[in-house]
């Protein structure tokens, strides 16, 4: 593909309600769309850096730093065959995988139209439909936890994650299950504890929960082996798989029993794959978390998660969970049985809203 311009789109959104975890509390989601023109047609990638470094140490200004002096100059005017050719010209470039991940979905959205196949069919997806769940917020009270539980219920969500942090775990996690006896449950902590103060957490081994999420430091995979040498229960890591060979180290430590893959986090859909494709062989589940996409992102992990390895539920809620109005025309929505369909359209199979767009733009680069 010739690559013939790219624009950056700094955005910032509203949410439908704020979202609290250990790192803080947000009421709106930057993220950086990344708009690349070839061959006469339009490819979108969005890189999920957000306002600030909670979750990682990339944000949005980073993000549009990179992209516009690094990533863009590699590719911009140039032939670019794949996704893997891009990785190769950007290997030189330390870290930034979210950056890396946003120009990377964008050719993958173009590689797709080119060939006029899916996403899904590109990445070797096989599912239709994908199994999701929903991801709740630290709330103001186990009260206004259990209702807040009850309406995602209502709305037919069967997998719900309850986000915790020190003096906000086990009688959060307790209240859920008693109840809710048979819920799918499972508690995400964002790196909130210690190896000391992950004590605090051993009543939850006794709560039949899917798995404990990402209870310490998000640079530490020894600790967590000796962790999860002291529970029933499975340790997932998030933060702390930042790439294959992070998600290698730690399976060889046995630092963990799941792995949350986020295509952003990784470096994007090709690191993920592997990810994927390592944890098959090693008969280790994976699931799809999300960071509160777009439907340019959801689209993208939607195709990801079809995957056969992606055997739990993913954060990869309907659209209205975070938004009232998204950039795309296309709304996701949770079908009856607790999943969203996969998009079958070439390439991401959305198109852009660009009234949305510009409404929720805060800087524009054009490149």
């Amino acid at each position: 593909m010739q690559i013939e311009s790219i624009t950056l789109h700094h955005l910032s959104m509203p949410l439908v309600s704020p979202f609290e975890t250990s790192f803080g509390r947000a009421t709106h989601r930057d993220c950086v769309m990344v708009e690349v023109r070839a061959e006469g047609l339009i490819g979108w990638g969005e890189c999920p850096a957000d306002s600030n470094p909670g979750y990682s140490y990339e944000t949005a200004q980073t993000a549009l730093h990179i992209l516009r002096d690094f990533l863009a100059p590699a590719v911009l005017a140039t032939e670019v065959a794949d996704a893997a050719a891009f990785q190769e010209r950007v290997a030189w470039v330390r870290g930034h995988a979210m950056a890396k991940s946003g120009l990377e979905m964008a050719l993958w959205d173009l590689q797709g139209q080119r060939e006029g196949r899916s996403l899904r069919a590109l990445l070797g997806g096989e599912s239709p439909s994908v199994a999701v769940g929903v991801s709740v917020g630290i709330q103001a009270s186990p009260e206004k936890l259990l209702d807040t539980v009850a309406s995602y219920l209502a709305d037919g969500y069967r997998r719900v994650k309850l986000k915790i942090k020190p003096g906000r775990d086990v009688a959060e996690a307790l209240a859920v299950r008693r109840r809710y006896p048979d819920l799918k449950l499972q508690v995400d902590a964002n790196s909130a504890y210690t190896l000391e103060t992950a004590d605090a957490l051993r009543p939850l081994d006794d709560l039949g929960l899917l798995l404990i999420e990402q209870p310490l430091g998000e640079d530490d995979l020894w600790d967590h082996h000796r962790l999860q040498k002291g529970f029933r229960t499975p340790i997932c890591l998030d933060e702390s798989v930042i790439s294959p060979r992070a998600a290698r180290q730690a399976l060889e430590m046995g630092s963990c029993r799941v792995i949350n893959i986020k295509q952003g986090r990784v470096g994007g859909l090709l690191n993920a794959i592997e990810i994927h494709n390592h944890c098959r062989e090693q008969g280790i589940p994976v699931w799809c978390g999300g960071m509160l996409e777009t439907g340019v992102g959801r689209a993208a992990n939607l195709a990801l998660a079809s995957l056969p390895n992606f055997t739990l539920p993913g954060d990869i809620s309907a659209t209205a969970r975070y938004y009232e109005r998204d950039i795309t025309h296309e709304v996701f929505t949770l079908n009856a049985d607790s999943t969203i369909t996969v998009p079958d359209k070439p390439g991401l199979g959305v198109t852009v809203d660009r009234n949305a767009l510009a409404v929720f733009t805060v800087t524009k680069v054009e490149l």
